[in-house]
């Protein structure tokens, strides 16, 4: 006769319920983060040495900014497209780059600098940056119109920082809340550093002076077919996990939605669409679920780091 089960062997159904939640949200936060996971090589270490800040440090405006993902997924798209309109900054990507056949490992490559630089400590911050400046040092070349071009350049180096800052604050500023002009300031006034370490020492370091730049550099602006292959690339991003499609492509459309209007006619993005209309409906509903997902992330891990007693 088969024994009977005994039912105090049996997580109450409140604890069992919380298990599978919790085995949920570690699996739907994996899934996630395998967008944007790096094949750099690198292995970066959140957790030590105790009591190190890294470049900036909790109270960091940046902080808050770069961790949340969905705002950042989305600024990230803004970024690469904004990046597309500069010629010379295109044919670099374009001629030395593998993004059009491993568009993930070019996301997570610049996600892994951005997270590292970001929440890192500063020897960890240095070796990225130290690793970006050598592979800069090495990409040279000649763009479609003629014009010489080099990745160390600091005038491409500055179009490039300026491209993505303005981007992810555009995206936590749109889909996550609003900070003060002086804390907006704040923002550029830190992420100028990194720049400066990586070879552009003069980058705009204020909201008015961003905004000045970008309107300035629209004469240099130019859209190519190459412009026009990147946003096909972007706006129909592989992924692979079919059930992540439409959350990648609801966050696409929410990173066009933050690009300046005359950056979105230049690239074609300007004209209606049904598709972005209702993504930007839907970030309102995604972004907390990825939010849930993904849990606090590194930047309570670098919090902890940061506030420990260092070791002797």
């Amino acid at each position: 006769m088969a024994a009977t089960p005994d039912p105090s062997n049996r997580p109450p159904a409140g604890a069992a319920s919380g298990l599978l939640l919790q085995r949920l949200r570690s699996h739907a936060g994996a899934q996630v983060r395998a967008l944007t996971r790096s094949n750099s090589g690198l292995t970066l270490d959140y957790d030590n040495p105790p009591g190190d800040p890294g470049l900036f440090g909790p109270d960091a405006v940046c902080w808050r900014v770069h961790a949340d993902f969905p705002a950042m997924l989305a600024g990230g798209v803004s970024a690469l497209l904004l990046q597309a309109l500069h010629p010379r900054a295109l044919a670099g990507v374009w001629d030395h780059s593998s993004f059009r056949t491993d568009m993930q490992g070019r996301l997570g490559r610049t996600a892994q600098f951005i997270a590292g630089t970001t929440y890192g400590s500063r020897a960890d911050a240095m070796q990225l940056i130290e690793r970006v400046r050598r592979i800069h040092a090495s990409i040279r070349g000649t763009a479609p119109d003629g014009q010489p071009y080099a990745a160390d350049d600091p005038e491409l180096l500055t179009w490039v920082h300026v491209a993505e800052v303005s981007s992810f604050l555009a995206g936590y500023l749109r889909y996550v809340k609003p900070l003060s002009l002086a804390e907006q300031d704040r923002y550029f006034q830190e992420e100028a550093t990194v720049a400066a370490l990586l070879g552009a020492p003069d980058v705009p370091r204020t909201r008015a002076q961003i905004d000045a730049y970008l309107e300035a550099q629209r004469a240099g602006l130019a859209s190519t077919d190459r412009t026009r292959e990147v946003v096909r690339l972007i706006m129909a991003m592989p992924v692979a996990n079919p059930l992540l499609i439409p959350a990648v492509r609801t966050m696409a459309d929410a990173g066009v939605a933050l690009l300046p209007p005359w950056a979105r006619q230049m690239l074609g993005l300007h004209r209606p669409s049904l598709r972005r209309s209702l993504a930007l409906a839907g970030m309102r509903g995604l972004a907390p679920t990825l939010r849930w997902a993904l849990g606090p992330g590194l930047a309570a891990r670098a919090r902890r780091r940061a506030l420990a007693p260092p070791q002797d």
